[in-house]
């Protein structure tokens, strides 16, 4: 009889086992770690999507804050949650910077995290006070060159998307810009407007207000190509920097080991979500330029990314911390 009972636990254990598995995907709310604070792009980005993206899979995604360390804090919980599609993370630019800049990171950025599609791509703009007597980038770089070391831009802070830009265009063209750090990017960009600096290389929907107010003046933006929310103004490779191409990405990801047919199912319904009409309006307007590529694609840029930005902090001499 003990027999026959093991052997029956034992059956309905496995077939429950096998119902759970069966279950089509989503069977329940997804868990969306963000390691930013809420208000910032990502956030704004993602509330904008999420509810088709809900519509689309048939249960809602929320919204789970984990600041801290330079996104790190999150993108931890990202790749050490269980492979099973429930958990997935919004990461920014900085998740392809961190590896040359943090000596130990708790995860493998390329090992430990499954690329489930690029959400959007935020062009790096760069502006200057109008007082600034250029017009242009190839005014801005004979100005530079005539005056090494005396013309200042701002960024958020040591290693962010705006320091690395200044020293990229160094490298790139030849010219010494001197780099001024704040503590958040918002104030960097107060003193740009006060003339206390004279450059700031910032995102889109930060200085599109500030420009069109005509407080900063647009060189150029720094997307591979022209962006939809300003078609007249050139990118910095078509206004002579060949490779001088800088944008902060915010991307879906998951812990790596998500079943195939899952993953493919969250990248779907994100690609959909940015084909909507009225959200990709809606992020254009904001300075955004939709994505919504495949894995394959995703991957590829987060291994090229981290290449790119791996080079630029050792020409520029950056030690990791």
């Amino acid at each position: 009889m003990k027999i026959t009972l093991c052997r029956c636990a034992f059956i309905l254990g496995s077939a429950l086992a096998t119902a759970a598995t069966a279950q089509p995907f989503p069977s329940k709310p997804v868990r969306v770690v963000n390691p930013a604070s809420p208000g910032g792009n990502s956030d704004i980005f993602f509330r904008l999507l999420s509810p088709k993206m809900g519509e689309i899979l048939g249960h809602q995604l929320y919204i789970d804050y984990r600041p801290g360390a330079g996104g790190t804090v999150g993108a931890d919980i990202i790749a050490k949650s269980p492979p099973d599609g429930y958990t997935t993370g919004i990461v920014a630019g900085s998740f392809m910077i961190n590896p040359s800049l943090m000596r130990k990171l708790p995860y493998d950025t390329l090992r430990d995290f499954a690329p489930l599609g690029l959400i959007v791509d935020v062009p790096t703009g760069v502006v200057v006070h109008p007082s600034l007597p250029v017009k242009n980038m190839k005014e801005l770089i004979a100005l530079a060159r005539a005056h090494p070391g005396q013309l200042n831009y701002s960024s958020s802070g040591p290693g962010a998307v705006g320091h690395l830009s200044g020293e990229l265009l160094n490298s790139l063209a030849k010219i010494n810009i001197v780099h001024i750090p704040y503590k958040g990017i918002a104030p960097g960009i107060i003193d740009l407007i006060a003339g206390h600096v004279q450059i700031s290389f910032a995102s889109m929907p930060v200085v599109l207000g500030h420009v069109r107010q005509g407080r900063l003046r647009l060189l150029a933006q720094a997307g591979a190509k022209r962006a939809s929310s300003l078609p007249d103004v050139p990118t910095v490779v078509e206004s002579g920097v060949p490779g001088f191409v800088v944008s902060s990405g915010f991307s879906l990801v998951g812990p790596a080991g998500i079943p195939r047919p899952i993953a493919e199912k969250l990248n779907d319904a994100l690609a959909k979500s940015l084909r909507d009409p009225a959200n990709r309006k809606s992020l254009i307007d904001q300075g955004a330029e939709p994505v919504g590529n495949t894995i394959e694609e995703h991957a590829a840029i987060i291994k090229s990314e981290i290449e790119k930005w791996r080079k630029v902090i050792k020409e520029a001499g950056i030690e990791p911390q």
